[in-house]
């Protein structure tokens, strides 16, 4: 069994290839191959978890591996996570032949995904956090043609936002662990909690832990690098997007999970610092899905709350120490939600997409009128992630409601600081209503009302059936999955959690959580009730309008300054270059300045000894240009040139001209080359900034040793 912890990442990376080229010879063939072998991973993944379970754990450790080796692990949480991966892959596996029916690039789509699949199953595996960032890294950029799949600008411009933030959040999380391994030495999850213990200025692990939170936070999409996650649903492929959103985000969450179970298991400071970033992302993430009107990026938007609020539960861990067991369950348990919430969501949209070419809520209103399956499908999905009693999602946001009001009861007694702790409590369940109206929107536009054009409902209405066999197969189960997990918590849902909590270091509760007593269920109806009426005003009254030919119409009110990628990030990188350019400019100037004097005179010494009368006045003009310290470097040389290829004297030979001659193009071709095309200058000044870099971080950390 041990063996499976290696060949479940590695097969999918080994069999990438083949898929590709099967693909390229018959589509099938690389459809199949690709269910194959997410259908063998899914019930190796299955056996794994029957064997956590029973007790059991899996470990592996490759020794040989680029200096540093590989350490692997099955256990709870990880074989769990696994299991949900492996479920995902197959299902969007099963819809995919037909949703690139009429696509494009199959055999790379094919290709990257496995790869993709394998690494991400190389995270959740690893029992280091070396071993974490190799496969996060590898996962990271295999992704990336997922995005840019379409190839049109905007994918292009999503894609290249996606891939400088896995690029910058894999640089933060490298420095971050770097620093961490200097500190303490190793980077094993198990030795980690040990070590930190024996640390006594813990103060000095908050900088590269702040660095690894914002590797994985880039990745998980909290606030404020979530920009990435509503610029890439929209254009990536909606198998894609299921895995995206329900999947790759939480490896992300993964990190962040092992850093609080592992180093700041009881910290307060982290608790806060964590409790914030939650709060924001929840709160922004809801706004932005309330107020968009393209499905996918509403969807997408809708990711970025929900990633908030298992932040939040993460948070919670930190805040209640050795009370955390309620926050453990919530934030494991809505992670799972969340997934397979996600798949079921995104998949529903796929069928939709794939029928329709559209995305935006105007355009493909009332397109499921007549399509039960997809209907109910979407229904128990949008039920779910809102919360609604009886569903999967309101037993994980119960949990995590109950932990801060676990905080706020506990408080008084324990001498915990409040904090912000009271506010977030009322904005979760704020939250909790916008989640409900921006998903009441989305339903109600594409299932009840009808198309303004009634040339295009009538082509909507003549769409039978809405998908093919495997597709609603596929569609059917994983709504299967999310009801059974609401409608039986205790026997499902329960039984998960604790499997997990040794992995976050944690007790089960001494007591059962009543799901369905009283005080939970007032606490969802307020969150449903503030939900109806954010629909009935805000949606139908302010996200309204009536069109010329007296049609409602969705409007898009997002505001300019909710764009943090074009209102911040892009003006600072374009400032940063900027600065960066006009640095280097000066400091080459000033290099230039320094050598071509050296040469000025150099040169004008050589035409004293060997260009007769006319050298000795070619070295007066050169050695005059070399003493003037007003002249720039461009200007020096200019006036170099012209002294150089100044007309012989009458009673110069041409031998001699010739030699003035053949030198100037050894000094005019560099300096015309250089402020056209950059010069062998600028690499060194290149060099001596990299240089400066580096012996800067190498005195950071010196102060670790």
């Amino acid at each position: 069994m041990n063996v499976l912890l290696i060949l479940l990442p590695l097969l999918p990376v080994i069999a990438a290839p083949l898929a590709y080229f099967l693909a390229a010879r018959s589509r099938p063939k690389g459809y199949a191959l690709l269910i194959g072998i997410t259908g063998a991973g899914f019930l190796a993944a299955v056996w794994l978890l029957s064997g956590a379970f029973s007790g059991r754990e899996v470990s592996l450790a490759l020794p040989v591996w680029a200096g540093f080796g590989l350490t692997l692990r099955a256990d709870g949480l990880r074989a769990l996570y696994v299991t949900v991966l492996c479920f995902m892959w197959l299902l969007t596996s099963l819809l995919t032949p037909e949703y690139f029916i009429h696509g494009h690039s199959h055999s790379r789509y094919l290709l990257f995904t496995l790869i993709t699949f394998g690494a991400s199953l190389g995270v959740f595996f690893s029992d280091d956090f070396y071993t974490a960032l190799l496969f996060f890294e590898v996962m990271s950029l295999a992704s990336y043609p997922w995005v840019a799949h379409e190839e049109d600008n905007k994918a292009m411009r999503a894609a290249a936002t996606y891939l400088a933030i896995a690029v910058f959040g894999g640089m933060s999380a490298l420095f971050g662990l770097i620093l961490l391994k200097a500190r303490l030495g190793t980077l094993a999850f198990e030795a980690l909690p040990q070590t930190v213990a024996a640390l006594t200025d813990k103060g000095s692990l908050l900088v590269p832990e702040l660095l690894v939170l914002v590797g994985f936070g880039a990745k998980a999409g909290i606030f404020p690098l979530h920009v990435w996650l509503p610029k890439a649903h929209p254009v990536a492929p909606a198998p894609a997007s299921a895995l995206l959103s329900g999947g790759l985000t939480k490896i992300g969450i993964f990190g962040i999970l092992v850093l609080t179970s592992r180093v700041f298991i009881h910290d307060a400071l982290w608790g806060q610092i964590l409790l914030v970033l939650g709060c924001i992302t929840m709160v922004l993430g809801a706004l932005l899905g309330l107020m968009s009107v393209n499905i996918k990026r509403t969807l997408a938007c809708s990711s970025v709350s929900q990633i908030g609020f298992i932040t939040i539960g993460i948070a919670m861990q930190a805040l209640l120490r050795h009370e955390n067991a309620l926050a453990a369950q919530g934030t494991v348990l809505h992670m799972l939600n969340h997934s397979f919430i996600k798949l079921t969501l995104f998949m529903a949209v796929g069928v939709l997409v794939m029928k329709t070419h559209r995305l935006n809520l105007n355009a493909i209103k009332g397109y499921g009128r007549n399509k039960p399956l997809l209907a109910l499908a979407f229904f128990i999905g949008a039920a779910s992630i809102s919360g609604i009693p009886l569903f999967s999602g309101y037993i994980s946001k119960t949990l995590l409601h109950e932990s801060l009001l676990e905080y706020i009861h506990m408080a008084p007694e324990t001498g915990w600081p409040l904090g912000l702790v009271p506010l977030v409590e009322t904005l979760f369940t704020i939250t909790g209503g916008l989640t409900f109206a921006y998903m009441l929107k989305l339903f109600i536009a594409v299932f009840i009302e009808k198309n303004g054009n009634p040339q295009v409902q009538a082509h909507y209405d003549s769409i039978r059936p809405a998908m093919n066999r495997t597709s609603g197969f596929s569609l059917a189960l994983s709504a299967l999955v999310l009801l059974a997990l609401g409608l039986f918590p205790d026997a499902l849902m329960t039984p998960l959690a604790n499997l997990s909590l040794p992995f976050l270091r944690t007790a089960p509760p001494a007591h059962a959580v009543d799901y369905f007593a009283w005080v939970n269920l007032k606490g969802a109806g307020i969150s449903l009730i503030i939900g109806i009426v954010v629909y009935l005003v805000v949606v139908r009254g302010l996200l309204m309008r009536t069109s010329s030919g007296g049609e409602r119409r969705y409007v898009n009110k997002l505001p300019a300054w909710t764009d943090l990628e074009n209102r911040v990030y892009r003006p600072l990188l374009r400032l940063m270059t900027s600065g960066g350019t006009l640095l280097a400019r000066l400091l080459e100037d000033a290099l230039e300045l320094l050598l071509f004097r050296l040469v000025l005179r150099a040169y004008s010494s050589m035409a004293a000894v060997f260009g007769g009368r006319e050298g000795k006045r070619t070295r007066i003009r050169l050695k005059h240009l070399a003493d003037d310290p007003v002249q720039s470097p461009r200007e020096m040389i200019g006036e170099a040139v012209q002294s150089a290829q100044a007309a012989p004297a009458p009673d110069e030979t041409e031998d001699e001209a010739d030699v003035i001659v053949h030198t100037s193009p050894d000094i005019q071709g560099p300096v015309r080359d250089h402020w056209v095309h950059g010069s062998p200058v600028s690499a060194l000044v290149v060099i001596l900034l990299v240089s400066l870099m580096v012996a800067g971080f190498n005195m950071l950390l010196s102060k670790y040793f």
